[in-house]
């Protein structure tokens, strides 16, 4: 091969190599019943998912997925991150799609990232909340239950359904009042010896442009397995909503 020739091939190579990155797409992600690759260009600093997901997917990406949609289970149910796309996560994405007037496909396709990457900051909290309104205790998560890791990721997926729960009350203000707390945080507020707070499960809201009740009947709607409200001992002035295992819904005052 002449040695023009053989510079031209090595460009073309180059370019094509080029317009492969740029693109994200390689031959095996395009062949039959794989899943589609999306644009990992759109991504931000906290999370890139690089193929749609589909019920059946199984893995990180769909655990990242589920704690992101958290707050958008059927009314009364939980959506567990346990990392299989299975049908109450096909129900979640399709409520979360509804929610932002997305296509309701079921599947979390390049629509759906795009959301969640304009609703997600770089440390993986969502746009409305942050770590330090969930942890007024302390700056290093430590000294509660778990470890300071776990504390500050169950932080993060409580932040979630809180987004959540926002976006439904028409996307106004909610006063966080208390989230993690330390051992000694939580005794000395008086804490029960066993609270959720001390877990970084827990979070407690204040009035706001929404009544106390208000607050109380929509997180029925948003994953919580606990809400505690006005009629329940030493909540008539806040909303306590956490997502332990077991289920304890009493605001009496609210109908709850």
């Amino acid at each position: 091969m002449h040695r023009r020739s053989v510079q031209a091939a090595i460009g073309l190579a180059a370019a094509l190599a080029t317009a492969v990155g740029a693109t994200t797409i390689a031959q095996a992600d395009t062949a039959p019943g794989a899943a589609q690759p999306v644009d990992t260009r759109l991504a931000d600093g906290c999370y890139t998912w690089k193929t749609e997901l589909a019920e059946g997917a199984s893995g990180d990406a769909v655990t990242q997925l589920q704690i992101r949609l958290g707050g958008y289970p059927a009314s009364g149910e939980v959506l567990e991150p346990d990392g299989e796309f299975g049908p109450l996560t096909t129900a979640a994405v399709k409520r979360f799609q509804k929610a932002y007037g997305l296509p309701e496909t079921g599947k979390a396709d390049q629509a759906t990232f795009d959301k969640i990457y304009g609703l997600q900051k770089d440390d993986c909290s969502p746009a409305h909340f942050d770590f330090a309104e969930l942890n007024t205790c302390n700056s290093d998560w430590s000294g509660g239950m778990v470890s300071a890791a776990d504390a500050k990721e169950h932080a993060k997926r409580t932040m979630w359904k809180l987004e959540a729960l926002r976006h439904a009350m028409g996307d106004k203000p909610i006063r966080i009042t208390s989230g993690f707390r330390s051992k000694q945080c939580n005794a000395d507020v008086g804490g029960a010896p066993n609270s959720r707070h001390m877990y970084g499960y827990a979070a407690d809201m204040g009035v706001t442009p929404h009544s106390l009740c208000d607050i109380a009947k929509a997180s029925r709607n948003h994953g919580f397995n606990t809400i505690l409200g006005p009629g329940y001992p030493d909540h008539d002035d806040h909303i306590h909503v956490d997502h332990k295992d077991s289920k304890t819904w009493s605001a009496p005052d609210c109908g709850i």
